[in-house]
């Protein structure tokens, strides 16, 4: 436990509040999020919102053009590319690459593909479930963390579990990740909810307001379970990565604790397939 006292303290709702270092949500990864939550659009428009980033105009050629790698003709032209690609494939590219820079823009490279596996995760789940758009899930699952952009370093980064202090201090990212850099985006406003309440528990335990059973959203409940189930299966400093099987096994002795315990059954079966 820190000292009390400590004038060098940090104060979980000061991070909150003074915190106006996001950096801007790239251009590219707004547009494309506005995209993928409308089926109708075309390959025409979105090798438009692709061609402004050259990042994501190379890495999608290139993905592309190792299919036909010996021939001598390759593929120049980004319709031509999202043709071979596929429409949710080429939205999945811009959604991750435009997610990677911004977040190892702060160092975070480890967070960036823990928000991949997620959003697979979140999206597996909410197919079994009409309740919300698979592809909104997968969204979601992306951004659920963007909020740790906003905490310090040296608490991210801590080679070991976190004392009291730094563990308020953590519990702002939800806060922080609907706040500062949801709330600014109008196309990304009707993701708040999901994103601020993910780390509410069934039993009314968690944060940052201390919802319970249905009153939490279910896309956030959806990906309460999916960000665990993940980070249960991923090597952390202070522990090693957990197998599946035994991710599960801890899941399911926290169902109707911690997790909607539909969501659970739902995950037990799709690991069984």
């Amino acid at each position: 436990m820190m000292n009390n006292n400590n004038p060098n303290k940090l104060d979980p709702q000061q991070i909150v509040a003074e915190f106006k270092e996001i950096p801007p949500m790239p251009n590219v990864m707004v547009k494309a999020l506005s995209v993928i939550k409308n089926p109708s659009t075309g390959i025409a428009e979105l090798a438009k919102i692709m061609q402004v980033d050259q990042a994501i105009s190379t890495k999608t050629l290139s993905l592309v053009n190792s299919a036909f790698y010996g021939f001598r003709q390759q593929i120049t032209s980004i319709n031509k590319a999202l043709v071979v690609l596929g429409m949710m494939k080429a939205k999945n590219i811009i959604m991750s690459l435009a997610l990677k820079q911004m977040m190892t823009a702060q160092g975070s490279r480890e967070l960036w593909e823990h928000s991949i596996k997620c959003a697979v995760a979140a999206e597996f789940l909410a197919k079994e479930f009409r309740v919300i758009n698979p592809d909104d899930a997968f969204v979601i699952g992306f951004l659920h963390d963007i909020g740790k952009i906003g905490i310090p370093e040296h608490i991210l980064r801590k080679p070991a579990q976190l004392c009291d202090d730094e563990w308020e201090i953590m519990k702002q990212h939800p806060t922080i990740g609907a706040e500062k850099v949801l709330q600014p985006n109008p196309n990304l406003r009707d993701l708040i909810p999901i994103v601020k309440y993910h780390h509410e528990r069934i039993d009314g335990k968690g944060y940052p307001e201390g919802l319970k059973g249905n009153s939490i959203p279910f896309g956030s409940r959806i990906i309460a379970i999916a960000d665990a189930f993940t980070a249960l299966c991923e090597a952390r400093p202070y522990r090693k990565a957990l197998s599946e099987e035994d991710a599960l096994k801890i899941i399911k002795e926290e169902s109707a604790i911690k997790w909607d315990p539909d969501l659970v059954d739902v995950l037990e079966s799709l690991m069984s397939k």
